[in-house]
């Protein structure tokens, strides 16, 4: 994505913790483009080195490897910098269910040894993934950011005490913080293995292979699907914004439209079997529905326009075509 047309200033310099993984790599390659200084922390436990291969010789690049949860570490990949994406967390809801404890570990520690080490280096603003999951079991549609329910998942939990953390360290220590609660963010180098893979990649690796896709529940379940370019849009949005209303504030990150999980089955089958007609015809698997999942997911984004001027431009089917073609030309 090209951020000549956000103006954001190429000399600033700016830590994006999690910068192996998918979210971090794609922001740290706009970054890089745009001819910034760009710090990487990540612990590859879930960031992939293939990732960063590409910025290894970029003098602008610097890799620390270690982890969110060693405060020493925190305070050295803040020296210097004069803003922090904070994308390094445990994802997932099964992951989780399944391991409550590494997932706290890793989302609330990590996350509060990031807040203490930017607050410690004088940082212009510290802006961070939350997540659509924090609107738990709220019935309200679209969401809205000032109206949560209960969370239903420890991953949840994790998410919102990171929000109540940041607003602290706002009205505490003056701090700058802005949450990002991303929706279903999909896209180029989203991982489609392991147990825990989003269920776009999933599928497409699935159907590129003739496996016939498992949608958990009959299918209905539906998503705010939000492309990677509209996430990298929204972050720098966040740095650039210079409206006192616009800080210390949370924020939906997604397009502000819903598709069910047969739907998306459906576009994924059209756009994969531009490259291979065979995929078109398999049959889709429906299994038990998934413990911890939100039925229904659709957010509110006029907060955003209006605090922060945030205009996606990529719908599901635009997004889609463009991860497809990702997947096929570097997957198949």
């Amino acid at each position: 994505m090209d951020l000549k047309n956000l103006n954001f200033d190429s000399n600033y310099k700016v830590l994006v913790t999690g910068g192996a993984g998918f979210i971090g790599s794609n922001i740290t390659e706009a970054l890089l483009q745009n001819g910034n200084k760009v710090v990487c922390l990540d612990n590859f436990a879930t960031g992939k080195r293939e990732n960063v291969e590409p910025y290894l010789s970029n003098s602008n690049y610097t890799l620390i490897e270690n982890d969110i949860r060693e405060l020493q570490a925190c305070h050295e990949a803040c020296e210097g910098v004069d803003y922090v994406l904070h994308q390094a967390a445990l994802g997932s809801v099964p992951r989780s269910i399944n391991d409550p404890i590494t997932s706290n570990d890793v989302n609330v520690s990590g996350f509060l040894n990031m807040l203490v080490a930017a607050r410690d280096a004088k940082v212009k603003r510290f802006v961070y993934a939350a997540s659509s999951s924090t609107y738990g079991d709220s019935k309200s549609m679209p969401k809205v950011e000032e109206v949560i329910g209960k969370p239903l998942s420890p991953y949840a939990i994790t998410k919102y005490v990171n929000e109540l953390y940041a607003d602290i360290f706002s009205k505490t220590y003056g701090l700058e913080t802005i949450g990002l609660r991303y929706f279903n963010v999909f896209g180029r180098r989203q991982d489609p293995n392991g147990a825990y893979a989003a269920v776009i990649p999933k599928f497409v690796i699935q159907l590129m292979q003739h496996e016939s896709p498992t949608i958990n529940g009959d299918g209905s379940f539906s998503r705010d699907f939000t492309y990677i370019d509209n996430v990298i849009q929204m972050n720098i949005r966040a740095l650039l914004t210079e409206n006192k209303n616009a800080i210390s504030a949370i924020y939906n990150v997604a397009y502000g439209e819903r598709t069910d999980l047969r739907e998306l089955v459906d576009l994924l089958k059209v756009y994969l079997s531009e490259f291979d007609p065979k995929i078109g015809a398999i049959e889709t698997i429906y299994g038990p529905e998934r413990q911890g999942d939100v039925p229904h997911s659709l957010a509110s984004i006029e907060k955003a326009k209006n605090l922060l001027g945030y205009q996606p431009k990529f719908d599901i089917k635009k997004g889609l075509k463009e991860a497809v073609k990702w997947y096929w030309n570097n997957l198949k």
